[in-house]
């Protein structure tokens, strides 16, 4: 099967590219003006997402995008600081010029988003709950990995292990059911793991785009919850090479993260390259300090490719490669860390950058290509993707693993855009993975296994003047096969082969009800596989504090949601209301029932006791909401408001679903002084209100509510290579002890990260 998969990849692509460059050779341009005062908008960037097509406005606020096709309708975006973003599909066949008058804003509007349909679009004809965050956002954040930066956007939570280890949580559903994207292809990197983060460069990311809600429709099995898609900046203008530099120090964990980025564009044939390096020691907390709980991490990536009028493509490549320390046991009653020994293990220690046993090593290799042919009034966009993830676990031997994992996986997405007038909008695709998973160590936890899945989907949406309708269907076949495996004449694993297959749907709307007022709903249905940890899992894994044993008889988890959204947009105020309910049947999850435990002999002869850990299936809701506003009464004062909340209900017998993050409520009061040649100039202060979480299922313990105070403070300095930013970001500037219902530290005794200050700058340079 993967050897036809292959034939089929490599047929397309010829073809395709033999038959796009005939395509003729085109250019837009135009002029960008103040609306009021008619004065031209020097900086200005004009670009249009589906052809990776960008430029500036000169001094006279004129534009001109070149090498981009003859014909096709593309969404053109325009944006400005102080600006309303300006979007227009445009028809490539009939304007050359285009002239556009901005208008000044108060507000930060929302950019244009690409995850939640085949087709970009703006927020008045998307019907899916999309929330973009910026590199700006991104940065200032403070945050140790990509995942805790984004955290705090409503509705998405993360399950932590430490300052290390994040995992992304969007509506109460987390691990294999929310898909990140990375390049354009989805990350397959072991994910079913608590300690398992995505294992990306967080410097890398221009921005993130978060679809909350099922969309399985476009990505298939494993996106029942919701994508995270990490999209990675454009590339400069034909003619400009340039390139930054951004490095970072936290003062709670002695975090330095610094990234050196070059890119240009020479008459369409693009490059980037990037390495980034990041190293910490343990976080901490209240005079303490965990030990082993440090990291460091090195990363290179880059990308190669064309961008001419037959559209583009480009190959991206990189290896992640981190080493992070794991935390096996808590403080004690006086809340001190103890040796080996029963020595109390000192601050000065426990801050020393060196890792101690157990730690992960862990290696992540991707390469994909990325086209866009222009077919036409079509367009035929391709993604291939190989990934190799190397994961070894450390515990009695630093140069022994004990757990290794290698798992190679092979990615094909294809969709074809059907020519359109700008109404009825059609697009088919293919989508598939071949996978392979090889135990290379002396201790198992899931066996060798291979995995082929392939899915395929149509997709219809139709524009009118105010909003649009869309409605998609979709068919997906798994196939998962593991290994036998027998020690000593003990039965480790036993060999299963498993199939599932799925139709799944969904229809949704927009609509502009009244001025600045839309209204959006969705229907949809989800659909995941098990994955293999809850199919074959059987033993301990290092970080969990717990024993994991799976069940080769699960069936597939499929869903029911519907979700309903209003949202407004004024000169002075926005604000944000969604409402969901969702139901998923054979909901899948681990749990400790009878208090079972396990006892398990290290190599010294020590005796651990450890709760076992059982996947089971149930019915399940879960319910929710998400609100926000954003008042700007005064020009330079925003006062942005959120407030987060789901319910999640085991239907066997009503009692609460486990590892569901508790409600939370977000304020922050942001002045933006608009100093001239300092723009880009601000002072926040946040409070973050996590309420109790008393719902919590038998094996979990109750999680008090807390209160986190946040403060901030940045500007931007124009250069004559671009703007240099500063900033410096304080979080838990009180030094609050609190646990996060989702951190796997919890069991432990060991509190989230306390007080801490982050200060960085970004040069930019050429």
């Amino acid at each position: 099967m993967k050897k036809i998969h292959l034939v089929l990849i490599v047929l397309l692509y010829t073809f395709f590219s033999a038959n796009s460059f005939a395509a003729e050779l085109s250019e837009v341009k135009g002029k960008i003006t103040d609306a009021s005062t008619q004065e031209p908008l020097a900086g200005a960037t004009v670009y249009i997402s589906d052809l990776k097509a960008v430029t500036t406005t000169n001094s006279n606020g004129e534009f001109t995008l070149k090498n981009i096709p003859s014909k096709g309708r593309f969404l053109m975006e325009v944006r400005f600081i102080g600006y309303k973003t300006y979007s227009k599909m445009v028809d490539l066949a009939t304007i050359n010029t285009l002239n556009v008058p901005m208008e000044p804003s108060v507000i930060e509007s929302a950019e244009v988003v690409i995850t939640g349909s085949p087709f970009s679009s703006n927020n008045k004809t998307n019907s899916l709950s999309v929330v973009t965050v910026g590199k700006d956002k991104l940065a200032q954040a403070g945050g140790t990995n990509l995942v805790d930066a984004i955290s705090r956007i409503p509705g998405v939570s993360q399950v932590s292990t430490g300052g290390a280890i994040s995992k992304p949580t969007i509506r109460g559903l987390g691990y294999n059911r929310v898909l990140t994207m990375v390049d354009g292809a989805r990350e397959e990197a072991q994910q079913w793991g608590d300690e398992h983060g995505i294992e990306v460069d967080q410097f890398s990311a221009a921005r993130v785009e978060i679809l909350k809600g099922p969309a399985s429709l476009l990505y298939g099995s494993d996106a029942l919850g919701g994508v995270i898609n990490i999209i990675d900046d454009l590339v400069p203008p034909p003619g400009v090479f340039n390139g930054d530099f951004t490095t970072s120090y936290s003062t709670n964990n002695g975090l330095s993260a610094s990234s050196l980025m070059l890119q240009g564009n020479d008459n369409g044939f693009v490059y980037r390259g990037r390495a980034s390096y990041k190293n910490a020691y343990g976080f901490g907390y209240k005079n303490t300090t965990v030990p082993n709980s440090g990291f460091n991490e090195f990363n290179l990536n880059g990308m190669v490719g064309l961008n001419k009028s037959w559209g583009y493509s480009h190959l991206t490549f990189s290896r992640f490669h981190t080493n992070i320390g794991l935390v096996e046991d808590g403080p004690n009653e006086q809340g001190n860390f103890l040796n080996e020994n029963g020595e109390v293990i000192t601050k000065s220690e426990a801050q020393e950058r060196r890792l101690g046993l157990p730690f992960q090593n862990i290696n992540h290799y991707r390469a994909a290509l990325n086209s866009n042919f222009i077919l036409g009034n079509g367009q035929l966009k391709t993604t291939f993707a190989f990934q190799r993830n190397m994961r070894k676990e450390f515990e009695e031997s630093a140069t022994e693993p004990g757990l290794n994992l290698n798992l190679n996986s092979y990615t094909y997405d294809v969709k074809y855009y059907f020519p359109n007038a700008g109404k009825w909008e059609p697009a088919i695709g293919v989508q598939g993975m071949y996978q392979k998973n090889v135990n290379k160590g002396d201790e198992f936890l899931i066996p060798d296994y291979n995995s082929n899945n392939i899915g395929a989907f149509a997709y219809l949406k139709r524009n009118f003047e105010k909003g649009a309708i869309n409605i998609g269907a979709r068919y997906d076949y798994k196939k998962i096969n593991g290994e036998d495996l027998s020690i000593d004449g003990e039965q480790v694993f036993n060999r299963f082969d498993n199939k599932f297959s799925n139709i799944s749907g969904s229809i949704g709307f927009a609509y502009e009800v009244a001025k600045n007022l839309v209204l959006k709903g969705n229907a949809g249905s989800g659909f995941r596989a098990p994955n293999i940890a809850e199919l074959a899992a059987n033993g301990r894994h290092e970080g969990t504090f717990r024993y994991e044993i799976g069940n080769s008889k699960l069936k597939q988890e499929t869903s029911l949601q519907f979700d309903l959204g209003l949202e407004y947009t004024a000169k002075s105020v926005t604000f944000g209301l969604n409402a969901y309910a969702n139901r998923i049947f054979n909901y899948i999850y681990p749990g400790n029932f009878n208090k079972e435990t396990k006892e398990l002999t290290n190599e010294a002869g020590e005796i651990e006791i450890l709760p076992v850990y059982r996947f089971v299936q149930t019915k399940a809701d879960l319910i929710g909401g998400e609100a926000s506003m954003d008042f700007h009464l005064v020009k330079s004062l925003h006062f942005e408001n959120s407030f987060a909340y789901v319910r999640g209900i085991n239907r066997s017998d009503d009692s609460p679903l486990p590892f569901i993050p508790a409600a939370s409520i977000n304020n922050e009061l942001r002045f933006e002084p608009g100093i001239k040649g300092l723009d880009g100039t601000y002072i926040k202060v946040g409070v973050s209100n996590v309420l109790k979480q008393a719902r919590f299922d038998s094996f979990e313990t109750q999680t008090d509510g807390y209160t986190l105070l946040d403060a901030g403070i940045g500007t931007s300095i124009k250069t004559g290579k671009g703007k240099l930013n500063l900033w410096v970001t304080g979080q838990n500037l009180l030094d609050k002890k609190y646990y996060n219902h989702l951190s796997r530290y919890k069991p432990a005794g060991i509190y989230n990260t306390g007080r801490n200050v982050t200060f960085g700058i970004n040069i930019p340079f050429m």
